[in-house]
C-alpha cells in the first residue's frame, strides 16, 4: 500500500510499505478520510517523542472495514466504521480507577498510519473504541471521533452553569469543536479570543463571540469590558504556549475555573502568580485525552446530528498532497483539512 511517512522533522514522504493483515480480534481499515491535526503538524515542524522517526503519520480517520480477523463480532468486512486510534488495556491502575485516559499503555500504543491506504486496529479498539459510522454522517465528519473526544474529556471535568461565561483562548479547529460541545449543552456565552479574524469566522457562526487582540493588555480590557470587570467563569486556553498558559489566568474571575487544554511542549515551565491562585480561588484543570466514556458521548453527539463537524473541514486534498497541506497550515490557512486516497 501506499503511505505517507514522517522521516525526521520538517521531512515526508509517500511511498510503498506493506499493507497490514489483521490477526485474531483485529481489523485493518481502507482508510476513506483522514484528518490534519494540531498534534501533526507540531510532529512535523520539530519532532514528537511518541512517534520515533521513520514512522507512520496521521491518527484522524474513518473509512470501511477491508478485512476482519478473527473473533471480532458485530462487525464484518466492508463496515463503514468510525474509530479513536487508543484504547485502555483496562487492567492498570489508573483504569481500575476510572482514569482510562492515563492508562500506563494507552499512548505506547497508539494506532499510527491514517495518511494511509489502510491502517489496523488493535483488538482493545475494536472492542471498545470503535462503532459503526452512520450512512448520514460524511468519512470526514467521522473521523472528528478523535479531538472530539478529547474535547468531551475536558469540558466533563468542569462544574458549568447554564449562565456561565466562558472564554476560549485560540482560534483553531479545538476552539471550535470547544463552541460547538458548550453550545449543545445550553451556554451561550462564549467568547472566543484570536489573534486572526479569519481563523475565527467559523466560531462566529456557531454562535460565539469573537476578541481579536495583537496583545495581552488589549486582551484584558477587552474581556473585562465584557464580564462587568470581573473576568470570565471559565477560560480554556487551547493554543498550548507556556506565555499564553501564564496569561491564561488573568482573564478568570475570583472563584473561577482555568482549563489548560493545550499541551505545551514537553520540558518547559510556567509560573502563577500564588497570591491569584489562592486568594482568588482559582481551580485550575489540565486534562489530557480522553475515557471510553467520552468516546461514547462523542460518539452520539456526531451520529446524532448534535455536533455537525462540517465547518472545520476547509478543503479536501489527496494523499500525495500532504506536504501542501501541512504548509498551508504552518502559514495558518484553513482550520482542519481533509486528505483522501487517490484512487476516490
Amino acid at each position: 500500500m501506499l503511505a505517507q511517512l514522517l522521516l525526521e522533522p520538517g521531512k515526508i514522504d509517500y511511498r510503498e510499505v506493506e499493507t497490514p493483515e489483521p490477526g485474531p480480534g483485529e481489523v485493518v481499515v481502507r482508510v476513506t478520510a483522514a484528518l490534519t491535526c494540531g498534534t501533526d503538524l507540531k510532529a512535523y515542524l520539530r519532532g514528537h517523542p511518541k512517534m520515533p522517526m521513520p514512522t507512520l503519520f496521521g491518527h484522524e480517520f474513518a473509512g470501511d472495514l477491508a478485512a476482519v480477523g478473527s473473533g471480532v463480532e458485530g462487525f464484518r468486512e466492508g463496515d463503514a466504521i468510525m474509530a479513536v486510534p487508543t484504547a485502555p488495556c483496562k487492567a492498570c491502575y489508573y483504569c481500575k480507577h476510572q482514569q482510562e485516559n492515563l492508562c500506563t499503555t494507552v499512548m505506547d500504543k497508539m494506532v499510527l498510519g491514517a495518511y494511509a491506504e489502510y491502517v489496523k486496529l488493535p483488538s482493545q479498539i475494536v472492542q471498545t473504541n470503535m462503532f459503526p459510522k452512520e450512512a448520514s454522517l460524511s468519512y470526514a465528519e467521522a473521523a472528528l471521533l478523535e479531538p472530539l473526544s478529547c474535547v468531551v474529556h475536558a469540558i466533563n471535568r468542569v462544574a458549568l452553569r447554564p449562565d456561565d461565561s466562558v472564554l476560549i483562548i485560540g482560534a483553531g479547529a479545538i476552539s471550535l469543536l470547544h463552541v460547538l460541545v458548550l453550545r449543545s449543552m445550553g451556554i451561550e456565552r462564549i467568547t472566543v479570543l484570536g489573534r486572526r479574524r479569519y481563523r475565527a469566522e467559523a466560531a462566529e457562526s456557531a454562535g460565539a463571540t469573537v476578541l481579536v487582540a495583537t496583545d495581552p493588555a488589549s486582551a484584558y480590557a477587552q474581556v473585562a469590558e465584557g464580564t462587568g470587570g470581573r473576568g470570565a467563569d471559565v477560560v480554556i486556553e487551547c493554543t498550548g504556549q507556556p506565555p499564553v498558559w501564564e496569561q491564561a489566568i488573568q482573564y478568570v474571575r475570583r472563584g473561577g475555573t482555568l482549563v489548560l487544554f493545550g499541551g505545551c511542549p514537553s520540558g518547559t515551565r510556567v509560573s502563577f502568580d500564588t497570591g491569584r491562585l489562592h486568594y482568588d480561588q482559582i481551580t485550575v484543570l489540565s486534562p489530557f485525552h480522553f475515557t471510553p466514556r467520552d468516546v461514547e458521548q462523542a460518539q452520539r453527539l456526531l451520529a446524532e446530528g448534535t455536533i455537525d463537524g462540517r465547518p472545520l473541514i476547509t478543503d479536501t486534498y489527496r494523499f500525495p498532497d500532504l506536504e501542501q497541506v501541512l504548509a498551508l497550515l504552518q502559514q495558518g490557512q484553513g482550520i482542519k483539512y481533509a486528505l483522501v486516497p487517490s484512487a476516490i
